[in-house]
């Protein structure tokens, strides 16, 4: 099996953010998750754009 580039979203590095969660997997993986998580604990509507902003603040998880 091929493997997949892994991201990751760390919500330290939300503007304002007290959140320390942390999501990795594949792109799709990590929006999938990050999204619902945006709109039930930091209020935010389920908009492209905050998909967008999410998906700009995929980094790169590096290898362990």
């Amino acid at each position: 099996m091929a493997s997949q580039r892994r991201v990751v979203i760390d919500c330290r590095t939300f503007p304002g953010s007290k959140c320390s969660v942390t999501i990795s997997g594949t792109e799709e993986e990590v929006l999938a998750l990050a999204v619902p998580h945006a709109v039930a604990s930091h209020g935010h509507q389920p908009t492209p754009e905050l998909r967008e902003q999410l998906r700009s603040m995929l980094k790169e998880e590096a290898l362990r």
